[in-house]
């Protein structure tokens, strides 16, 4: 039994006449009685009881017929949902994300998508950056936002805005005054810095920032992730480097520019090659979210 042979049924059961249900599929006669004796024959009992003038429906054709609409209905769904999934409208999406980019225009950017493509389900994943390069590859998440980093062969890129690093220190600091900071001034503070397990790329980077300046940082704490590390600042247990965005997460710390070094965060939105259309579109969606919102921030 398949679908044409459904379809055809379905035909003669409504019109309950084979000439206008022909007509109705635009054949002819003869093949659509020879399928429906075809199809009688796969079910072993007769679906209609003809004669020359009526032609009326038995009752395991009764039953055949209200089974037949649900599942040609229900093919038709099915038929229309990979379509739309083929035009990224439709689907499931899994979307892995540092804690940072919720500072940074995340939630933005889905909601934006989710408007465009309300059928399409996104679960959000917070990984930190190596965790989403293994996941990526494995394609266990379609999508990540990292930090920067080295990637694998078979991943594709966009770069995302970058913004610059800040001071952050607790409230009542003795450099909290100045309008800026200078770096080698921090040498004997306790530094505040996620483990270099969690993000290589941004931990060699703020800790070559420091030896820069002179100095090894003394880390004294190792949250996991961001809003952790200015969430400590707040609670006057150390000292960080951390991304310009991340002022909303501590609004109770001191956020100062260093003074005479030009310092960025780099983050990456990274898929397979293949993504497919709805990947694409949410990929889209994140990056025009996070280009407004940087560019309400003013230049890096």
């Amino acid at each position: 039994m398949d679908l044409r042979q459904l379809r055809y049924f379905v035909a003669v059961a409504e019109e309950l006449h084979f000439g206008r249900a022909a007509l109705r599929l635009h054949i002819s006669q003869p093949p659509l009685s020879l399928t429906i004796r075809q199809l009688e024959r796969e079910i072993g009992a007769l679906l209609f009881e003809r004669d020359n003038k009526t032609v009326a429906l038995t009752a395991a054709g009764a039953v055949l017929y209200r089974e037949a609409r649900q599942l040609l209905r229900r093919a038709e769904e099915v038929a229309d949902i990979a379509a739309r999934a083929g035009r990224g409208l439709a689907g499931r999406l899994r979307l892995g994300f540092v804690s940072a980019m919720l500072s940074r225009g995340l939630p933005e950017g889905v909601r934006v998508f989710q408007r465009q493509a309300p059928e399409v389900e996104v679960e959000l994943c917070e990984m930190n950056t190596e965790e989403q390069i293994r996941a990526v590859a494995r394609e266990q998440i379609d999508v990540g936002l990292i930090h920067a980093g080295a990637l694998p062969g078979e991943l594709s890129r966009l770069e995302l805005p970058r913004e610059p690093f800040l001071c952050c220190l607790p409230p009542g600091h003795p450099l909290a005054g100045g309008p800026t900071v200078r770096l080698e001034r921090l040498r004997d503070e306790d530094f505040i810095l996620f483990p270099r397990a969690l993000s290589t790329h941004y931990h060699d980077r703020i800790v070559a920032l420091c030896v820069a300046a002179g100095f090894s940082p003394r880390i004294r704490h190792e949250p996991r992730h961001w809003h952790s590390v200015t969430q400590l600042v707040e609670a006057n247990m150390g000292v960080a480097l951390a991304p310009a965005s991340l002022r909303a997460a501590a609004p109770r710390a001191v956020w100062l520019p260093l003074a005479g070094a030009q310092a960025f965060s780099e983050s990456l939105c990274i898929w397979r090659r293949q993504a497919d259309p709805a990947a694409q579109r949410l990929i889209a969606a994140i990056a025009g979210a996070m280009e407004a919102q940087a560019a309400a921030r003013g230049p890096a």
